[in-house]
């Protein structure tokens, strides 16, 4: 983490929080839209009647408004690339999709369906102490005899591993592990996006909402730490297999504990579309601050299935003529 970042924005004490909860004075009351198709919860504009989903494309209905307690954002990324420039990658994004049905890349042009909007993060800081046990496996060569197919005696080099049991403990530091705290989302898809540049996080301030909607988090400060624990994982798996050493390496029980547990709740800006294609929704999602580009696309299984017998008429083909 930056100096910048830790001069200007807290890390917030985990423990602490969940004892708390609700009672602190980083609560909010927040007015909030449920969407009755998808579920996403997310803010209303005051003074607006009608809107659509951002995620879906859903009418919202105003009578869903209801309010909630959550924990106030207290750090955000704002908005780098225009509507327009996200717009483009977008557009560069449908160009290069294979086997896409006719029709699909017309909505490149419809640029009012995309919607700047701020996504609900979690950042966790932990220490941790991982306890585990395994082998550490040793290659070796051994000379072997055998008879070939025309009886003869020959010789050859064969590859063995000797194992041995072993144990040991690791400590490792995890700085600003990041986990989307929406629901609306697949998070295969959100990942794809990072990197995020959080060393340039800025205290939270409203007027960098002006202008977009903001999802509040579906998933709360307690389950968001056991997604960055599965996130941890293969970091420290990676660091006892290298502690280990070794050419193999096997862990047949590891044991982690975690300490000096610190949290943010950060607000990352995306664009987003939404649109339907023969009745199924499918999303498209671009970074507000590079412009990176991830999203559902339907398939044309026609195009692929001409292509499949192409190919396999090329295959028959050629074992044809090779046999002439």
């Amino acid at each position: 983490m930056s100096l910048l970042c830790q001069e200007s924005i807290d890390e917030l004490d985990f423990e602490q929080y969940l004892k708390d909860a609700e009672h602190g004075s980083d609560i909010e009351e927040i007015s909030t839209i449920a969407c009755d198709a998808c579920g996403a919860v997310t803010s209303l504009d005051k003074n607006v009647v009608s809107s659509e989903c951002p995620f879906c494309g859903n009418k919202l209905i105003v009578k869903n408004e209801s309010t909630s307690k959550q924990l106030k954002p207290k750090s955000l990324l704002p908005f780098k690339i225009s509507g327009k420039e996200a717009l483009e990658s977008f557009r560069g994004w449908l160009k290069k999709l294979w086997f896409a049905p006719p029709g699909l890349k017309k909505y490149a042009s419809q640029a009012e369906k995309i919607a700047g909007m701020y996504l609900p993060y979690w950042t966790y800081d932990s220490d941790t102490f991982t306890h585990y046990r395994g082998e550490r496996g040793d290659d070796y060569t051994v000379t072997e005899s055998y008879t070939d197919g025309d009886g003869k005696s020959q010789t050859r080099t064969v590859t063995k591993t000797r194992w041995t049991s072993v144990s040991g403990s690791l400590s490792l530091f995890f700085d600003d592990v990041l986990v989307l705290a929406s629901k609306s989302l697949p998070q295969a898809k959100t990942d794809k996006l990072e990197p995020w540049d959080l060393e340039n996080l800025i205290p939270f301030d409203e007027k960098f909402l002006s202008g977009f909607r903001t999802e509040s988090y579906g998933i709360g400060l307690k389950d968001g730490f056991d997604t960055a624990k599965v996130k941890m994982d293969p970091r420290i798996r990676q660091a006892i297999n290298r502690q280990i050493g070794g050419d193999h390496q096997r862990i047949t029980s590891m044991q982690t504990t975690y300490s000096k547990i610190t949290f943010k709740h950060t607000l990352l800006p995306i664009w987003i579309s939404a649109y339907r294609f023969k009745d199924k929704v499918y999303r498209f999602i671009v970074n507000g601050r590079t412009g990176k580009v991830q999203g559902e696309r339907p398939w044309c299984w026609w195009k692929i299935a001409l292509l499949v017998l192409a190919i396999a008429g090329a295959i028959g083909a050629l074992v044809y003529f090779g046999g002439q």
